[in-house]
């Protein structure tokens, strides 16, 4: 029976760890906060991308708009379920990495991380050039400063994500509502009303064509842009808290369920209004005012889309993160990306997503529409991937219901596949060999780190149990400038780490002065140390003791480096970097083992 005492007990420090550490992962609501916004954005620019196209061949064009936004849907529904799956059977997260390291081998898997990698970061780069496009278009006058207002919402979103997931999700769950329910709003008034409050009647001027096959799927491949996200839930599981699967599935169902809703409603709204592409203003702009005119919902809709394609970025800051923490564990990131700082932000993966998002739209000069060619070529190679392991995860495994499984994901590969070959086809000429050329690269990159740490391993004897551990004969060397406080921290330190402890002192030919002076100083102090004096005529620093090192018989040598460590961080500026000059030509020239220690004086 439980004592009183042990019921009044605190929770010991790992509970309260553990409780703490679940305050700061994701619940439904904030997780579909934190990694839904690049979904929920596209519906901003994905209709706008088929209607773009479909023009093209006028009115006749136009009228197939809902056939291809349903196609479009289609496959978000198989996604959809494909990854509620994918959530259930790799709750480590992942996603189409996950899988296709489990079942496809590890070159795939190397190729679906690149792909999710240069999705995510062509997605910060796309969201915030496209909310800042917004913004420009509103007020005309910023135009001139767009990459600086892009850089600026970079830093932004990147200071909230730094103080962790849960903070950067509750920042942002009330741009993601006020724009879900607006839209819902436009679409479900749009439905209703006879006829538009407004509608544009100057449409933009382009060579007409006629409907054909390559026309079509040009538009589908366009307005795949809005699928682009649909795996971040599933990449970020971790993230979520107990029960972590259940809670990720239902966001991610509730993800798939808004964002096929919001697209087959405003495709429904582009058709009975006969909505078309007009110079300077978006198809959602005309959508919002043939529904409520242009007063004060058109400018909150038109304001929470600024905002929430600004924030999209979001996304890939929970998802690329978590990603990159993965790769680092199993050796295809340095591992400093596996580091985790307070609140659970991995900061090497923010700071990475940071930098390369600047360097992209510093390039772009902060135009998306040089980015969006790039856009949906790399997800649909990690969809494929992802699809046809978890084929091959239910033909191995074959748990009850597995049939009705692998048909989903075998539909899913088979659609995404088609969908990667049209979308790369279609936009190659656009920028789209970019892309084509990356992934190989970054493989080619994860590879060779995995493949270094490989040959650490082996030479360190890793996963073997090495023999006893024996003494040697040690000699530690000290080098010595002066006779100081510091001198006489690095000697007491040394003379705890060997055998034999030797000060080495560097003087240059014929400064008789200086030497003599030394070597008073020392005699006065009479340290319980040798000394040895090397002789330099050339002033210099380090090869003098590389030459007296290869002449050194003990098995371990030891070299101590002293140095001061400052009270401030300016201070560095005024030290002589002395330690660093010797550390380097040490441990490139010589066997010994170079201990730099920095001593509070």
């Amino acid at each position: 029976m439980t004592s009183p005492l042990t019921l009044r007990r605190p929770p010991c420090r790992a509970a309260r760890r553990a409780a703490a550490d679940e305050r700061f992962r994701l619940t439904v609501p904030t997780g579909l906060a934190a990694l839904s916004l690049d979904a929920m954005a596209s519906v901003a620019y994905g209709p706008e991308a088929i209607v773009l196209v479909l023009a093209l061949a006028g009115s006749a064009g136009l009228g197939f708009t809902l056939p291809v936004t349903a196609a479009i849907a289609l496959l978000l529904v198989v996604l959809t379920v494909s990854y509620r799956q994918v959530i259930a059977a790799f709750p480590d997260g992942g996603g189409a990495y996950g899988v296709a390291k489990a079942h496809l081998g590890r070159i795939p898997a190397l190729t679906a991380a690149a792909s999710l990698v240069v999705d995510y970061v062509l997605n910060v780069a796309v969201s915030v050039s496209a909310g800042v496009a917004a913004l420009t278009s509103t007020f005309p006058v910023l135009l001139p400063y767009a990459v600086v207002l892009c850089l600026a919402v970079l830093l932004l979103i990147t200071a909230v994500n730094l103080r962790g997931i849960t903070e950067s999700a509750r920042a942002f769950v009330v741009p993601t509502v006020v724009f879900v329910v607006g839209v819902l709003a436009v679409i479900i008034v749009g439905l209703v009303r006879r006829e538009p409050v407004v509608l544009s009647t100057a449409p933009a001027s382009a060579p007409v064509e006629t409907v054909g096959l390559l026309l079509l799927l040009r538009a589908f491949a366009n307005g795949c842009a809005s699928l682009t996200g649909v795996e971040a839930i599933a990449n970020a599981v971790p993230s979520f808290r107990t029960p972590r699967v259940r809670r990720a599935q239902t966001a991610e169902v509730v993800l798939g369920g808004l964002l096929g809703v919001l697209l087959i409603g405003m495709a429904l709204v582009i058709q009975k209004f006969g909505i078309h592409p007009v110079d300077g203003t978006t198809v959602l702009s005309q959508v919002t005012e043939a529904s409520f005119g242009h007063g004060v919902l058109y400018f909150i809709v038109s304001f929470s889309t600024v905002i929430l394609l600004a924030l999209a970025a979001n996304t890939s800051f929970g998802g690329l993160p978590v990603l990159a923490s993965l790769l680092a564990q199993d050796n295809a990131l340095p591992h400093l990306f596996a580091l985790q700082a307070e609140r659970r932000v991995h900061r090497y993966g923010i700071g990475f997503l940071a930098v390369s998002s600047a360097v992209l739209l510093v390039v772009a000069g902060g135009q998306v529409n040089v980015l969006v060619p790039l856009f949906a070529i790399g997800v649909f190679v990690g969809f494929t991937l992802s699809q046809t392991g978890m084929v091959r995860h239910w033909l191995r495994d074959r748990p009850p219901g597995w049939r009705g499984k692998l048909t989903v994901n075998a539909l899913g590969a088979l659609l995404t596949g088609v969908a990667a070959v049209i979308v790369t086809a279609t936009k190659f000429g656009e920028g789209g060999w970019l892309i084509v050329v990356t992934l190989p690269l970054l493989v080619l990159g994860m590879d060779r780190v995995e493949r270094a740490y490989a040959r650490i391993g082996a030479r360190l004897e890793l996963g073997k149990v090495p023999s006893r551990p024996v003494p040697h004969r040690s000699l530690v060397i000290v080098p010595v400038s002066a006779v100081s406080l510091l001198t006489r921290e690095a000697l007491s330190a040394a003379l705890s780490l060997g055998d034999r402890v030797e000060a080495v002192h560097v003087t240059t030919a014929g400064d008789d002065a200086n030497r003599e002076e030394f070597l008073r100083q020392w005699r006065a102090w009479d340290p319980p140390v040798s000394l040895r004096m090397l002789d330099d005529p050339h002033r210099r620093l380090a090869e003098p003791l590389v030459t007296y090192l290869a002449s050194v018989k003990e098995q371990e040598v030891f070299v101590v480096i002293a140095e001061v460590e400052p009270e401030h961080l300016w201070q560095r500026l005024l030290q002589n970097q002395r330690g660093a000059v010797l550390d380097r030509a040490l441990r490139r020239r010589s066997r010994a083992v170079v201990c730099r220690l920095r001593f509070r004086v």
